[in-house]
């Protein structure tokens, strides 16, 4: 599997190259977001590691440009440490982020979770499922989401997550319940991680996301897909 990793420090990168290498990974690199953008609109990625300062095209820019052609995970890397730079990072498109300075087993194990999503959403085999609620349907066999007939394209987290509320009709799961089965890590402080990704789920799959059909709010407990 071959993996992106983008930032303006050539001495983190090559850090980061050297790491991922050991484990089996291909690793391509650069050095600003829009060469960044280029090699994610040519290359097939399952990764893509992503600073978020950068220049020419800072990771935020970056982010919101490869989301427009592709839903390969993005973990953003990032030297703040504030909420609020995390939430706009999510909100930009990311998946995950990774704050500096880490520990190079988090960032492989970070890697490895999203590989692990990413390889669920692209394969075919196993028994065909189909679940629908409404006009919506998920056919887990084909990793297809489809919305009144529309196919719905969603990144391996809002997919992992809309699967998992979908699997569970009317039962109601907090955020931490959420991310601790999509994540596989224990929930510190991940409300807002999660409800970022509830909140683009809701804008891909309902037609007025303030008014869903489908992917309710439970207020004070949590989320649930309406029977």
């Amino acid at each position: 599997m071959k993996i992106l990793v983008v930032d303006d420090e050539k001495t983190i990168v090559k850090g980061i190259k050297f790491n991922l290498e050991n484990e089996g990974y291909q690793v391509d690199v650069c050095y600003d977001g829009e060469t960044a953008v280029d090699m994610a609109r040519h290359g097939e990625y399952a990764v893509i590691l992503l600073d978020l300062m950068m220049p020419k095209l800072d990771g935020l820019g970056a982010c919101q440009q490869i989301r427009q052609f592709s839903t390969v995970p993005i973990i953003m890397l990032t030297a703040r440490s504030e909420d609020a730079d995390k939430i706009i990072g999510l909100e930009s498109g990311a998946d995950d982020y990774i704050t500096k300075p880490f520990n190079p087993l988090e960032l492989v194990a970070r890697v490895k979770s999203s590989l692990r999503r990413y390889t669920m959403l692209g394969s075919c085999a196993g028994t065909k499922k189909n679940y629908v609620v409404g006009s919506l349907e998920i056919d887990d066999e084909a990793k297809i989401v489809t919305v009144d007939g529309e196919q719905v394209r969603l990144t391996p987290i809002e997919y992992q997550i809309l699967l998992l509320l979908v699997q569970n009709p009317g039962r109601v799961f907090s955020t931490q319940q959420i991310y601790e089965n999509i994540w596989n890590e224990e929930a510190y402080g991940a409300e807002n991680t999660v409800a970022v990704h509830i909140r683009h789920i809701r804008e891909k799959i309902e037609i007025n996301p303030k008014e869903p059909r489908y992917l309710k709010v439970v207020w004070g407990v949590g989320y649930k897909i309406e029977k």
